[in-house]
């Protein structure tokens, strides 16, 4: 004759399956976000304190990397190539990043000697006003590059030097830290460039996945 299992026993039987099951669901780490056009970085990290000006002749600082997403780009207005391609290709993406999240785009000149405020006011507002052009002295510029994780150089001599400068986007979190970089990808027979299908995409992944550190 076959025992019965007591009520009891049987409900608390039940209950410990159940919560082994939440158990494994809150221990299984989250799938890592694939990017098209870049990679996360796996810690967030904060940007080294700047002061610079803007296109305005306002003062831009870390305060204002709060309440909204930043995407960083630097260059300067001399450019011959990369930098007007990349601020058209930003302007053509502009409004659709705007409705994923509140968002400015940060065109950072590493080039002060010939990049006043006046001369990066007329340089942006060909792309699109709204964009922040800023730049400062080099003791400011240099450690900023350097905690976004983007290079640039000086070449040549003269009036007529060249900048050789990383040409990816750096984003960077509404509490001002380092979230992620995007980076041009060569195609056969195009220049490298980020594509802003897969740029919007990625920023809207980013964006819903993102919880603060």
């Amino acid at each position: 004759m076959q025992k019965r299992i007591p009520n009891t026993l049987l409900v608390i039987a039940i209950l410990l399956i159940g919560l082994g099951g939440l158990l494994a669901v809150k221990l299984t780490p989250p799938k890592p976000v694939e990017l098209q056009s870049g990679f996360l970085f796996p810690n967030a990290f904060g940007l080294a304190p700047f002061e610079l000006v803007d296109q305005h002749q306002q003062a831009f600082t870390n305060a204002n990397l709060t309440d909204q997403w930043s995407l960083f780009f630097i260059g300067f207005t001399y450019c011959p190539d990369i930098c007007p391609t990349t601020l058209n290709k930003l302007a053509a993406a502009y409004s659709e990043l705007k409705k994923v999240a509140p968002i400015q785009v940060v065109f950072l000149s590493v080039d002060p000697k010939r990049d006043t405020p006046d001369k990066l006011l007329s340089y942006v507002n060909f792309f699109n006003p709204e964009f922040k052009a800023v730049t400062g002295e080099q003791t400011q510029i240099f450690p900023l590059t350097r905690s976004l994780g983007l290079t640039y150089a000086m070449v040549g001599e003269g009036e007529n030097y060249q900048v050789d400068h990383s040409a990816g986007y750096v984003l960077v979190s509404p509490q001002g830290t380092r979230v992620a970089v995007f980076k041009p990808t060569a195609e056969l027979g195009q220049a490298p460039q980020v594509l802003n299908e897969a740029l919007i995409s990625d920023f809207a992944k980013i964006v819903s996945s993102y919880k603060p550190q």
